[in-house]
């Protein structure tokens, strides 16, 4: 005859930690849902790979004095007599590369290249953090608001919207840095162009998560306990975006460093004789490019190298935090 089941354990002990500890198998843990995505992550080695390179860059750009001291010479310090006295290029292949100059010498005046590109880096990746930093909490909030209230807020956010993202925005930078005061910081400039008219980018994503989140039972067990709309909006909600906020920052900073290149080429950027790539490949290519072509190798591959990696961590970020992935 079959023995009857015990039905007389304890709650504690039909739990799935207390079967495995009886049964000596390891300890069943959860995981949060950060632990989740960082498993993810790991598993994508191209994303961990941007990563590094992504950290690498902020650290060259955190330390650019420290690695001019070693490794180079001041970024406008002249040095003339390494330059051809007639043609005014670099004495030496690939353009005066040797051991003092890492990656040789400007023509004209002879400055350190390995300088100029460590504290551009410094540049472009200030303004891209500034500028990123200010687009996402304009947009986060402009785009909050707009998907939970709905109406006439959001008809009206939307629309403000749709004009930025129609509104010439490389002409109007060029007039309005061409306007401002000369003693006004020029990087405070490009970061208030750059960062006001991109946060509708992220201002529209946001809006659409929020449109869903907002017919979700945790927003209505809020607003059924009595709490307001600003409860709403920055307890529950923005909690719940950190997700897609974080990713799209990620992908908008690669954006913002090519923007502030772009502005910097066309002459608009940071004011001289401040080291920026893309002032440095403006150089380059209008007059030293058949005849110098390390000087614009040299910045452009910096650029090339960060603007990838950047997106390559971007794009494994927002697989590891999209749950409908198929990694």
């Amino acid at each position: 005859m079959t023995a009857p089941l015990d039905v007389s354990a304890s709650n504690l002990e039909a739990q799935p930690e207390a079967i495995a500890t009886q049964t000596g198998g390891p300890r069943i843990e959860g995981r949060s849902l950060g632990q989740i995505a960082w498993m993810r992550l790991k598993r994508d080695k191209v994303a961990i790979g941007g990563g590094i390179v992504v950290l690498l860059l902020i650290a060259v750009a955190v330390f650019a004095p420290l690695l001019v001291k070693v490794f180079g010479h001041p970024p406008n310090e002249f040095h003339s007599d390494l330059l051809d006295p007639t043609f005014q290029t670099p004495q030496g292949k690939f353009g005066g590369i040797n051991r003092d100059f890492l990656l040789g010498v400007e023509p004209v005046n002879g400055r350190d290249v390995f300088s100029r590109v460590v504290y551009g880096a410094r540049i472009s990746l200030l303004v891209a953090f500034l500028a990123t930093l200010l687009s996402v909490v304009i947009g986060s909030i402009a785009g909050v608001v707009a998907g939970y209230f709905g109406g006439w807020i959001d008809g009206l956010v939307s629309n403000f919207m749709n004009v930025l993202l129609a509104f010439p925005l490389l002409l109007f930078a060029i007039a309005l840095v061409a306007v401002v005061p000369q003693s006004f910081p020029r990087i405070a400039v490009l970061v208030i162009v750059i960062g006001f008219f991109n946060w509708p980018y992220i201002g529209r994503i946001i809006r659409g998560q929020t449109l869903s989140l907002r017919e979700k039972e945790f927003v209505d067990a809020a607003r059924s306990l009595g709490a307001g709309g600003g409860h709403i909006l920055f307890k529950e909600l923005l909690p719940n975006l950190v997700g897609p906020i974080l990713v799209y920052s990620t992908l908008i900073i690669p954006t913002n460093i090519l923007f502030e290149a772009s502005l910097s080429f066309l002459g608009v950027g940071v004011a001289p004789p401040t080291a920026s790539w893309g002032a440095m490949l403006s150089k380059a290519a209008a007059s030293w490019f058949y005849i110098d072509p390390t000087f614009m190798v040299v910045p452009g591959m910096a650029l090339f190298i960060t603007v990838l990696a950047f997106n390559l961590f971007g794009d494994g970020l927002r697989d590891a935090l999209d749950p409908r992935s198929g990694r």
